[in-house]
Formats: C-alpha cells, structure tokens, sequence
C-alpha cells in the first residue's frame, strides 16, 4: 500500500520548491549580466539595464493591476448574480468563512468543458470564473473541490508569485535581445586590443548564454507553474478536509474529450496557464507543460 501524503507536507515542499526555482531564475540573471556586463563595458551595459527595467516597470504594473480584467475579458466571462447562482455563492461563501478569505467576484463563461481560473493581485481584488460546464456536470461536492483548489490559488498569492515570475523571466529575455542585437551594431573593440584572444571567448560564452538563458527560464517558469498546481490541490484539501470532490472532479476532466478546434479559439494562450487544467488538452511532455498530468495529481490526491 501507498504511503498516506500529509496535504500539510505537501503544501510546504511545493513552496518551498517553487521558491528555489524562482531563485534560480534570479541566479541566471546575475549570470546573464554579470557577463553582458565585462563584454560590452559597465556604461553600455547601464544603458541596457535602464531599457530592460523601465520595459519591466510596465509589464509589472499592466500585468499586477489588470490581469484580472484581461483574463475576465478575454474568455468573454459574465458576472454570476446571486440570482441565477445561488449553489455557487453559496459554496464559495462557505469556503470563504472556512479559509478566512474575503469572498472573490463571480463570474461564468460559456464554455462545455469543466475548467476554471482564479486570478486578481490580492485576496482583496480576486476574481473567480467558472465554466458553464463545470456548474452543469459536477455535483455540490465536486464544485467545492474546483473552488476551493481557485481559493487556494488566491491564498497563496499566485498571481502575485507567478506576476515576479514573468518579470524575472521577461527581463532575461529583454536582457538577452539587446544584446544580441547590439552585437551587430558594434564592433565591440574595448579591451579587444588589449586581449583579443580572451575578450572573443568572452563574447561566445556571453553570446551562447544570452541564447541559452531564455529558453532555459522559461523551462524553469513552467516548472513553477506546474509546482503552483499541487500545492493548489493540496490545499483545497486543507481547506475542504477531504480530497473526495476534486479527485472526483479531476476524473471527470481526465475522462472530457479535448475541445474543437473552434473552441480552442475561444481562450487565449496566454491566459491558459491560469486555468484549473490545461484548456488546450495539450498531449506535451511534464517538461514543457503549463500544468502537472492529470493522472499524477489524481494520484496524489488518492494517498491523502
């Protein structure tokens, strides 16, 4: 028999986990600069880190303030009333005093596939969206589960952590970019009178790592992604006390079939990763996937 998980347990290794892969991303930046910065000399590269923070400043503002409105309108949800939802108030009503959370905006959107996103800066600010799907095909404990897995992503700050993320890995990218770019615009002749041999090697470790550095942090950004996941789903469990209703909710979705094509249109790839299960149902490998396997979540839950 399978050693039990303690959902406890499972919530503290996947943050703390998450937390060293956002270090690491931090780690390649220093890298990636700290040799941008001996080949293009200190001023030039001052230069390209003023552009690269100032591009960061607003990616963080749009992205901290308006992500919610963003994915809210990009899935073209409608706001839930009371009125013609009552189940799912009651519910995240319920989660709410449980948690000690302030209850989120509702919305729905037309959608049959079960699935759902939580997203907004803080648990002040957050909205939560539903698809009609998941209201139709999941009794009152499996809604419960979904919800409070979204509650669970609000608690946790993971807009807010996963917001630094793509920061982080948005400045290596811009990092990377401008100096790749100012490679053929320059000749880069400081220090190469001095020591051509060495400054060329320079310039291909910096030029191999500038290449290397943003598909290896995007690697690492799924990595967190996936980690937020789990610890999501753990603590639904801490919430709810039971793993019943989204392990049978997470089977329902492992069993759907995967959308149309025109369906696929209806979500925006950016806004996928927010999303409870992957909307696309995309078959890629655990390395370049947004969310964990459904089989391997359910699995998890099933030892809790």
């Amino acid at each position: 028999m399978a050693e039990r998980i303690s959902f406890h347990d499972q919530i503290s290794r996947n943050k703390l986990k998450s937390s060293f892969l956002l270090l690491t991303i931090f780690f390649i930046l220093l890298a990636l600069g700290y040799f941008i910065g001996m080949i293009v000399g200190a001023d030039y590269f001052m230069i390209i880190m003023i552009v690269t923070i100032i591009i960061s400043i607003v990616y963080i503002w749009v992205g901290y303030y308006y992500s919610h409105s963003i994915a809210l309108a990009s899935v073209h949800a409608r706001e839930a009333s009371v009125r013609d939802y009552p189940d799912y108030h009651a519910i995240v009503e319920g989660l709410c005093l449980a948690s000690g959370l302030p209850k989120p905006k509702l919305y729905v959107m037309d959608e049959r596939h079960i699935n759902a996103f939580a997203s907004g800066r803080d648990p002040s600010h957050a909205v939560i969206c539903v698809t009609t799907g998941a209201l139709e095909k999941l009794d009152k404990a499996e809604l419960e589960g979904v919800l409070a897995h979204e509650l669970s992503h609000v608690a946790n700050y993971d807009i807010r952590f996963m917001t630094l993320t793509a920061v982080l890995v948005g400045m290596i990218a811009i990092l990377s970019e401008i100096f790749l770019r100012s490679l053929w615009y320059s000749s880069l002749s400081s220090g190469r009178d001095r020591d051509g041999k060495a400054n060329a090697i320079l310039i291909i470790v910096g030029v191999i790592l500038a290449i290397l550095a943003p598909l290896v942090v995007q690697l690492v950004q799924l990595a967190i992604s996936r980690r937020r996941e789990y610890t999501a789903d753990a603590s639904a469990v801490k919430f709810v006390r039971s793993p019943t209703g989204l392990l049978r909710a997470l089977r329902k979705i492992e069993r759907e079939h995967a959308p149309t094509v025109s369906e696929k249109h209806q979500y925006n790839k950016a806004t996928a990763p927010l999303f409870m299960s992957d909307p696309f149902k995309r078959k890629f490998s655990d390395l370049f996937s947004t969310h964990p396997p459904l089989e391997k979540r359910i699995a998890i839950l099933e030892r809790m």
